[in-house]
């Protein structure tokens, strides 16, 4: 059996992992210091920093149950989360296959418009995006906040990046050779080749679906339909008293569930990255 040689310990070795370990210090610690505050009453939050939690969780709960909805609102995120995330990953993987595979008029000027979009802020649409779902009777549902999804550039952008380096044409011809429709060799051969990309995109587009604050702030009325950035807002209270240990409590369990699809995805993520970069 052959081993392999040991990496020798050097001093720019260890000055490189003393580098590391501060780096990783210097990302956790703000979300060190974010579980700290939910443990903290708001009165010590208040007076000023600390490292070392207290003993105010279960009071800070009470108080973040007590004003606002948080579990329905967790559970709306869920749903406009979940429900988008998968309509932008099949639909941005078909776009790009399609983009990648065939050849049709004006595949390159659409592809150019495609890139364009994605140099146009969405705050600036958002007010005409308001004005077409009010017209559309759509205010005050999920729709406007799921539908969107669709049609998003810069995942359709990079999966057809990744495509490319990954799925060879010849792979396809012979499964139209052996009389695959073309729907099915989308779904059997291309999709799972471009899981990685997908995987990537689905990651990015989830957490910015978990985020978003402006148009479920805008395009929603009743409180009952609230997604969570808006609950965790509205616990904040008024500016003179403000209920801080309650919202960074709910701040703790708005990071939960991207933290699990992080974990989760997290080699998808470096293989896709690694892989779309590569063009032989």
């Amino acid at each position: 059996m052959v081993k392999s040689p040991k990496a020798k310990i050097t001093p720019r070795r260890i000055i490189l992992y003393i580098l590391l370990i501060v780096l990783a210090v210097v990302c956790f610690f703000p979300f060190y210091v974010m579980i700290v505050n939910a443990t903290r009453s708001n009165v010590d939050i208040m007076r000023g920093f600390s490292v070392i939690p207290g003993g105010n969780i279960v009071e800070n709960y009470f108080s973040m149950v007590s004003k606002y909805d948080v579990v329905g609102s967790f559970f709306n995120s869920v749903l406009v989360t979940v429900s988008a995330t998968a309509l932008n990953l099949y639909f941005s993987a078909l776009t790009a296959y399609g983009f990648y595979n065939y050849e049709f008029k004006g595949k390159k000027p659409l592809f150019a418009l495609l890139l364009v979009t994605m140099m146009i802020p969405a705050q600036v649409s958002i007010m005409g995006f308001y004005e077409l779902n009010d017209t559309l009777g759509l205010l005050n549902s999920y729709v406007p906040l799921i539908l969107p999804s669709i049609a998003s550039a810069s995942s359709v952008f990079f999966i057809r990046q990744y495509t490319e380096s990954a799925l060879p044409k010849s792979l396809l011809e012979a499964a139209r050779i052996d009389g695959c429709r073309e729907l099915t060799i989308f779904h059997k051969i291309a999709f799972p080749v471009m899981m990685p990309s997908v995987a990537t995109m689905g990651i990015f587009s989830f957490v910015a679906n978990w985020n978003n604050y402006l148009n479920p702030l805008i395009l929603l009325n009743d409180p009952d339909k609230f997604t969570l950035p808006i609950a965790i807002a509205s616990i904040a209270g008024s500016v003179y008293r403000p209920d801080l240990g309650a919202q960074y409590l709910a701040i703790c369990i708005s990071i939960v569930p991207i933290m699990i699809a992080f974990f989760c995805c997290s080699n998808f993520i470096i293989n896709g990255l690694s892989t779309g970069a590569v063009k032989e």
